[in-house]
């Protein structure tokens, strides 16, 4: 290589003929020639020799036709193939897609605005819930499609009111709507029924609050929502390792901080931040509604005599002074609120843990109060009891004028 390039140096740059150019190298007057007609450089080379399994390709191919899927290791127990594995496999992965057709991955480019792709995930970590229980909440994951923006919060259960209430929080983040959000078939979001897609009562009520659509995947296709599939290994792999969480508020308030510079990170198939897209993508998307929608856990119910009531497994006390009355529940991510005509006569902390009984300790006593207090009796009675007359019976009824009749 360097007295090829020394040959066409000397004689191109510097003018020198061949024979010089071979006595000051040292080389023969053929070989200044052949550096001279190249006009590449030389390169070695030998003629291919032949492989073992060259013998066994035409029953290699015979088998493929029949069956493409055929892996390599049945390949070589019906061919006979004894040698070494790797080169019976190089050998069938060359021959393989002669048999299989192609099966292209297309790269879904998005218009700003255009939609968000939503996943439960459910990280590999046991977080402290409180009362000497962990678990592994589900966390709920959303990805702009334009801008590829993560938003993330863990919620206490997967049901509809608190899926609900973690998207209106990661909108509320976003401060925009995308026109469309991709879900599978999570069982609180709808499922495919006589291949069709049906929402839940729940999700249809909250499209309809936003005025968006939500498109629901077929069953058993991952690459329709990979956007947010890759952001869920992406949380295991650069979130989760090293870190340790109190509570899944503490969670929540690690997760959110480390998205903050998730999202300012160079990405590398759109070529620029997350963050440097989002503007774009956020003034393409529609405005939040202004009135905040009935979110979360709403019910009403009759405050029995033990003044507890249960929601999501837990009971919560709630004043003794309305027992016999109807009350009104409201639960969010973090909260239990109860109240009844216009007034709360109860507020918790939301419990994350399970089948536990939550009690203020003003509500206990003022059972207590209650419970010590005279009862009022009925006055004694006489022991006297008016008798009438089966005669008066008669005339009530009208017996006694069919029988003078």
């Amino acid at each position: 290589m360097e007295d090829w390039a020394e040959i066409r140096r000397l004689y191109l740059s510097e003018g020198m003929s061949g024979r010089a150019i071979a006595r000051r190298l040292g080389v023969s007057r053929g070989a200044v020639g052949r550096a001279l007609a190249s006009e590449e450089p030389p390169r070695y080379s030998r003629p291919a020799r032949g492989s073992a399994v060259d013998g066994f390709e035409a029953a290699i191919r015979v088998l493929l036709s029949e069956f493409p899927e055929m892996p390599a290791s049945v390949i070589a127990e019906r061919v006979g193939w004894c040698r070494s594995g790797s080169v019976l496999r190089a050998r069938v992965a060359q021959l393989r897609p002669l048999f299989v057709p192609p099966d292209p991955a297309s790269r879904t480019s998005y218009d700003p605005g255009q939609l968000a792709q939503c996943d439960l995930w459910f990280p590999p970590v046991e977080v402290p819930l409180g009362h000497g229980q962990a678990g592994r909440p589900p966390v709920l994951v959303m990805v702009s499609g334009y801008s590829r923006v993560i938003g993330a919060v863990m919620l206490p259960s997967r049901q509809a009111p608190d899926l609900i209430a973690g998207h209106w929080l990661l909108l509320g983040r976003l401060g925009a709507v995308p026109r469309a959000l991709v879900w599978d078939n999570e069982s609180a979001v709808g499922s495919w029924r006589a291949g069709r897609p049906k929402l839940t009562a729940e999700f249809e009520a909250f499209r309809g609050m936003l005025g968006i659509r939500v498109i629901q995947c077929r069953p058993r296709d991952p690459e329709a929502k990979g956007l947010v599939e890759r952001a869920n290994g992406y949380l295991e792999t650069s979130f989760l390792p090293g870190r340790a969480f109190d509570s899944p508020a503490d969670f929540n308030a690690q997760l959110e901080e480390w998205l903050c510079r998730a999202n300012a990170r160079h990405h590398r198939v759109l070529g620029c931040r997350p963050a440097d897209r989002f503007d774009a993508d956020r003034a393409a998307m529609l405005a939040l509604p202004p009135v905040t929608p009935s979110l979360g856990w709403r019910t009403s119910v009759r405050l029995p005599r033990d003044y507890y009531i249960r929601l999501d497994g837990n009971d919560y006390s709630v004043d003794p002074s309305v027992i016999g009355r109807r009350v009104e529940v409201l639960a969010d991510l973090s909260t239990v609120t109860i109240s009844c005509a216009g007034r709360t006569v109860a507020a918790h902390e939301r419990c994350w843990a399970r089948h536990q009984t939550i009690t203020d300790p003003q509500h206990r006593a003022a059972a207590k109060a209650l419970q010590a207090r005279p009862r009022v009796t009925a006055p004694p009675s006489s022991g006297e009891v008016e008798q009438r007359a089966l005669s008066d019976y008669d005339k009530a009824f009208g017996l006694a004028e069919e029988a003078v009749a």
